[in-house]
């Protein structure tokens, strides 16, 4: 949608409605972008509690009008007592239980540095008992299940059913809930009113920590209440592409937004405007493959990089790695990551300040461990450790996972300002690139670059197959065309989770906003 008002005040893209009018609210009453998004991030937390929670992680990108963006790295490490021999006997560390929760959540301590952020910027500062306003009054009274809330627990049901803590809290009645079913979470109520009264971090040093250590300690996680203590987010100085159209943004390692960068940095050396979809679609997958080898090359904890992670998206490094990319031919590949629940939203306000923002507890229902006392249910992203010693990812206490989280940004040299995402591990700097690509390089209104049809090379949930898979709504040319370059074709659904819930909002040079949300999710483009 664009926004038609003679003096726009801001816009809000989440992949749930409510939570775009938690950030649109805020905006409405003079708060700034920084603020909606905490509204926005504590309301998603509440009524998609099987894509991101208290519990898990977040990743900001903030655009300020003018200078310098931030990144804010409000992602956890492992657990002082994540050892490899706290792990022993096992060939792997495990996706749900206590085994998996083992690092500390970020999220909370994210919001907190985002709005230390807000503050250094100037104006009124909105109190947090009005930012997570909505969120209590959802996770007291009540929000309807979604029918994505309702698929995901029907079909993880079988692993996590057995997790009492979980079964107590979503899985009521030992059922199911239903969509359109009035779903409440009193603990997490009770929790989010506590950090109002006694501020978000004591989320780690307080009455609340307190609390969570102690159902921590009783449940057999490896975090204990002295790593609660010890936790800080980080700032971090973006990386950046110098692309033909812009500028583009994204998150430094234990992240791989090198990998998203890198995607539209190689297409860059192509001729996409002047494609079919077919050879665009194949371009932008053979630029996967060899972005993924950057990953799984180098990311990891960035304080155990042993390459500059900026160094990669060196002109002449893309330069060098562009002409390995075969026009008519599919490259041999690896094995990908795995997919990945998330949340991405953005927010832009009048000033032309913009945030890009992801926030995730991994896989569905994350480790599927819910602290008793608290009601927060913990991620399980340390399951992205190995076992090995001599891996890249080798689990050590207090190092930082891998993490497919990227949000974007954009300053396009047009004078326009972007922020787009998406959920979906594998799938998230796949869609980002399809979703820049569309709209800035060929054209397509926002709208449609976001809800045509899109593709995942790569994993989806449960299955073990690699292969390309398409949406069903391509036309045979373009599905025949990558079969005769040697694609392993499989097709999805007209409309699939499995590419994503993706987001954008163009902050355009007239002043004008606009957004557009994904039809595969319950979200909403909000603008005013």
């Amino acid at each position: 949608m664009i926004n038609s008002n003679s003096a726009p005040l801001g816009m809000a893209v989440t992949p749930h409605h409510l939570a775009s009018q938690s950030a649109l609210a805020v905006l409405r009453e003079g708060g700034n972008a920084i603020e909606a998004m905490v509204a926005a991030a504590a309301t998603i937390a509440v009524v998609y509690p099987h894509m991101n929670g208290l519990g898990g992680d977040g990743f900001w990108l903030i655009v300020p009008p003018q200078g310098n963006p931030v990144a804010i790295d409000a992602s956890g490490a492992a657990g002082s007592l994540a050892s490899l021999d706290f792990y022993a006997g096992d060939t792997h560390i495990p996706h749900r239980g206590p085994k998996s929760a083992l690092t500390v959540a970020g999220t909370v301590g994210g919001w907190q540095e985002a709005l230390n952020v807000s503050a250094e910027f100037g104006g009124e500062q909105k109190p947090l008992s009005r930012l997570l306003r909505d969120a209590i009054r959802y996770a007291s009274d009540g929000i309807p299940v979604t029918a994505s809330q309702e698929a995901a627990t029907r079909s993880k049901q079988h692993e996590l059913k057995d997790i009492r803590s979980f079964a107590d809290v979503f899985l009521p009645n030992g059922e199911v809930p239903r969509a359109g079913n009035r779903f409440t979470q009193p603990q997490l109520a009770q929790t989010l009113s506590m950090l109002c009264e006694d501020g978000l971090g004591s989320f780690y040093r307080g009455e609340l920590a307190d609390s969570m250590a102690a159902d921590m300690e009783k449940l057999g996680m490896p975090v204990t209440r002295a790593d609660l203590a010890a936790y800080k987010p980080q700032r971090r100085v973006p990386l950046r592409l110098k692309h033909s159209k812009g500028e583009i943004y994204n998150l430094t390692p234990p992240t791989q937004g090198l990998v998203s960068l890198a995607i539209l940095g190689l297409t860059d050396r192509l001729s996409l405007e002047s494609m079919d979809e077919g050879a665009t679609i194949h371009s932008i997958v053979e630029a996967t493959k060899l972005a993924f080898g950057l990953r799984d090359r180098f990311i990891t904890d960035p304080r155990m990089m042993t390459q500059d992670a900026q160094s990669l998206l060196d002109p002449q490094y893309l330069d060098a790695l562009a002409t390995r990319i075969k026009p008519h031919s599919a490259a041999d590949w690896g094995k990908g990551k795995g997919p990945g629940d998330t949340v991405w939203m953005g927010v832009m306000d009048s000033s032309g300040l913009a945030v890009s923002f992801i926030q995730s507890i991994y896989h569905e229902f994350g480790s599927g461990v819910v602290l008793p006392e608290s009601g927060v249910l913990w991620q399980n992203r340390g399951a992205s450790f190995s076992l090995d010693p001599d891996h890249l990812l080798a689990l050590a206490p207090g190092k930082q996972p891998f993490h497919t989280l990227n949000p974007a940004a954009a300053r396009l040299y047009d004078g326009r300002t972007m922020v787009y995402g998406s959920m979906g591990g594998d799938g998230q700097p796949q869609t980002q690139a399809a979703v820049f690509i569309r709209h800035v390089v060929q054209g397509q209104s926002l709208q449609q670059a976001i809800s045509g049809p899109r593709w995942l090379l790569g994993r989806t949930w449960g299955e073990s197959s690699d292969s390309l898979k398409l949406e069903g709504r391509f036309e045979y040319p373009t599905l025949a065309g990558l079969r005769q370059r040697g694609h392993d074709v499989e097709l999805l659904p007209d409309f699939s989770e499995a590419v994503g819930h993706a987001g954008a909002i163009v902050r355009h040079t007239n002043g004008m906003f606009e957004g557009a949300s994904d039809p595969r999710s319950n979200g909403s483009a909000a603008g005013f």
